[in-house]
């Protein structure tokens, strides 16, 4: 089970539930006393913190939330310096046992040198923080293009009904972007009314998609590491 809701500004909140065993987790900790009020307001108890990359958006409320349950910290080796209060490394391809449920790290590098993405089979989902958004990806603040687009391609080799949940509500800038790179792209075009349909009435866009992203997103059509360079430098002065 996945609950979805709002923190700070525009992140999302993730509470992952594997229902046998009872095991919660959050996927990043934006704002730790928020999350704990979910938790409550849903009667969970929180075991685990899985964490994408460091950026303090996602870290931030790491201690007050294992001070507060004791929960368990699992995050990404490459990152593990970087990432406050961590437990449990994992690296590309490492599987994590979550009750009944496997979790699969995949590297993400790109938005972070030590990004990753944790997917889940049994929820046929992937929750991949930074690294791709709808109609979107993040800024390369640390990573290449080339690094960027080796990311997109192991997101794009899952199967099409994985739902893609990002961390962050930027789709309507994302979708403002992405038609001046495919003006021509039916698929995208229907993509951005929706997006503008869903957030009328308050609802969030996410989660998206492979299928949908691999139709709609620059990034994930870009064809090489060189044209996503050059998209993501676009995007950045738009």
């Amino acid at each position: 089970m996945i609950t979805l809701f709002p923190c700070l500004n525009d992140n999302y909140g993730f509470l992952l539930v594997e229902p046998e065993s009872g095991l919660c987790a959050t996927i990043d900790t934006p704002d730790g006393e928020h999350i704990a009020k979910e938790l409550e307001r849903r009667g969970l108890t929180l075991t685990h913190i899985l964490n994408t990359h460091h950026h303090y958006d996602h870290v931030g409320g790491n201690l007050f939330l294992k001070e507060k349950y004791g929960a368990t910290i699992v995050g990404p080796k490459a990152d593990a310096k970087r990432i406050p209060g961590i437990d449990i490394t994992l690296a590309d391809g490492e599987v994590f046992k979550f009750g009944a449920y496997d979790i699969h790290l995949i590297h993400t590098p790109g938005h972070t040198l030590g990004h990753c993405a944790y997917y889940v089979p049994d929820e046929h989902s992937v929750f991949v923080g930074d690294t791709v958004f709808t109609m979107g990806c993040g800024r390369l603040f640390e990573g290449t293009p080339a690094q960027m687009f080796g990311s997109m391609a192991k997101l794009a080799s899952l199967p099409g009904d994985t739902k893609v949940y990002c961390a962050h509500e930027y789709t309507l800038s994302n979708a403002a972007f992405a038609v001046t790179e495919e003006p021509d792209n039916l698929d995208l075009r229907a993509a951005v009314e929706a997006a503008k349909a869903l957030r009328a009435k308050g609802l969030p866009t996410v989660p998206t998609t492979i299928a949908q992203e691999l139709l709609t997103n620059p990034f994930m059509r870009a064809k090489t590491a060189k044209k996503l360079g050059e998209i993501r430098t676009a995007k950045d002065n738009f």
